[in-house]
């Protein structure tokens, strides 16, 4: 009876595409994208879907070496400007030219107050079109890494914005609805066909993409569903109802394996989970210590770091698919150690001992918000570390929810104590840091993402210094002391590297990418 049940869930929530259309690719997972404007949000599924969408002057292959995008070469023609050569007779979906123009209004547009990508072109003053097919960006002093971050910026259509009044990214932290929240117009090798958010997204082949000779043979069409449930999404895959899960619940990949027709894809993802915490207001909002914030004292974070047993985490909620981590960015990343990144030790006591000694001998109790639909077994992750916790006499109130309430709620600073995963679409330190650790600024345009209200006048010049460096040895130590400084200062709780498993039929063929965002372009569907 539960089979049946769960198939004709199934059923309700997916369009079941007729098995005769051997080029519909079918895939689901947890969450879906947030918004289809390229610019509002910087989360990993939203930027993964609207890159079917849209371009970025410099692409990712499956190895995530950067490659020809919209520009064709780039190079640096003095030392604060660098010069991008764009591809010719590239069209956008509607079939008007992609120019030089294009890319100064995507890049301002980028640049905007609503922005979540501000970070990434921090360092730029100036993008001007030389002519149609030449660009010119001008940065405050030499930014050697420049072309990593372009990476990020998908181009969009300066015709289609003004025509639709979205000259300025969504508002996503105000829920502003508008036009370019549902549809896009961009040069990549998908168009929207229908966009039902949390429900159904289809994605058709773009007529006029660039690149159809590169990749004659990818699906005609995409179908997205998002799948909330765990067992649903399995039960759709082995069923055959859907054709590829981003995200299979880690519990069910051996199953999965042993399943005729099903095969498995798996890496270690550009991604780390963490804990941030507040440790910068006077009080904490959601605490019952008044006067006062425990987690601005550096014994009372060390306590919580060193009662979470981070390798029963690992072999019993993400059943060894992570790789305990000590820093917030995971290898692959350049600036990245196995020397720092090594775990402080698993200590009850210890951390029991930091607690007294900070005041808190019978604990406290605090609010985790978590989201339950974004990273692998995030919920649980919490639960968790919630009963860790408790040993120590912290008193956690767990509120999990929908990755489109969580992430809002700390945008707007509205939490206490909070578990995210970043990944690193740069594969710079710099990224991590920006970002991250340092201080919230939002005239300069860095610490976007920094909500734990760290401060450390010294970590946010080595940052601001290490963008600009072109000296790689000297670069490299500004990275490394930078990460001296996260580490002892310990605004975040490291958790651990995530581990992907992609799951997915037989008839389909996919590189996977490290940092988990499927390119259905390089894919082919039998």
């Amino acid at each position: 009876m539960f089979v049946a049940r769960l198939a004709a869930l199934t059923a309700a929530a997916l369009c079941v595409v007729s098995a005769a259309d051997a080029k519909t690719l079918r895939w689901a997972s947890q969450g879906d994208a947030l918004t289809l404007d390229p610019y509002s949000q910087n989360e990993g599924p939203t930027t993964a879907m609207n890159t079917h969408f849209y371009d970025a002057l410099i692409s990712r292959d499956p190895k995530l070496v950067k490659v020809p995008g919209l520009a064709l070469t780039w190079k640096p023609i003095a030392p604060d400007t660098w010069e991008f050569k764009l591809r010719p007779d590239v069209k956008f979906s509607d079939g008007t030219p992609f120019t030089a123009d294009d890319v100064v209004f995507s890049y301002n547009r980028a640049l905007a107050p609503s922005s979540d990508f501000r970070a990434y072109i921090s360092s730029i003053k100036e993008v001007k079109a030389i002519d149609p097919l030449t660009v010119h960006i001008v940065t405050a002093g030499p930014n050697p890494i420049l072309p990593d971050y372009t990476t990020s910026i998908l181009i969009m259509s300066r015709a289609w914005a003004e025509k639709h009044n979205v000259t300025k990214p969504q508002n996503f932290k105000e829920k502003e609805e508008t036009y370019a929240v549902r549809n896009a117009m961009g040069t990549g090798p998908y168009m929207v066909k229908q966009r039902d958010p949390d429900v159904r997204t289809v994605m058709v082949k773009n007529p006029t993409y660039w690149g159809a000779k590169d990749f004659p043979n990818y699906p005609d069409e995409l179908v997205y569903t998002p799948i909330k449930e765990p067992a649903t999404r399995v039960a759709a895959l082995i069923s055959g109802q859907v054709d590829f899960v981003l995200d299979a619940p880690l519990q069910d990949v051996a199953r999965i394996k042993q399943t005729a027709g099903l095969k498995t894809e798996e890496t270690a993802q550009v991604r780390s989970i963490f804990l941030g915490l507040d440790m910068g207001s006077a009080e904490l909002k959601y605490s019952d210590v008044k006067g006062k914030n425990p987690f601005a004292d550096k014994r009372v974070r060390q306590a919580m770091y060193q009662a979470i047993d981070i390798n029963a985490i690992k072999a019993k909620v993400m059943r060894n698919f992570a790789a305990p981590a000590g820093l917030v960015t995971s290898p692959g990343v350049h600036g990245h150690t196995p020397a720092l990144d090594q775990r402080q030790k698993y200590d009850v006591a210890a951390a029991k001992k930091l607690m007294a000694e900070a005041g808190y001998p019978n604990g406290f109790s605090v609010s985790l918000d978590c989201p339950n639909d974004r990273y692998n077994n995030d919920e649980q992750i919490c639960q968790a570390v919630t009963g860790m916790l408790a040993q120590i006499g912290i008193k956690v109130d767990l509120q999990a929810r929908s990755k489109t309430l969580h992430f809002p709620k700390i945008q707007k600073k509205d939490s206490s104590f909070y578990l995210l995963g970043w990944g690193v679409p740069t594969l710079d330190s710099h990224y991590v840091f920006t970002f991250l650790y340092q201080t919230n600024d939002p005239a300069k345009k860095v610490g976007g993402w920094n909500y734990t209200n760290y401060s450390n006048a010294k970590l946010d010049a080595l940052t601001d210094a290490m963008l600009k460096e072109v000296d790689q040895a000297k670069r490299d130590k500004m990275i490394a002391d930078a990460w001296a400084l996260a580490i002892a200062d310990m605004p975040y709780l490291p958790l651990h590297h995530q581990l992907i498993v992609w799951s997915m039929s037989d008839k389909v063929t996919i590189p996977i990418f490290a940092n988990d965002s499927p390119n259905f372009k390089y894919s082919t569907i039998k």
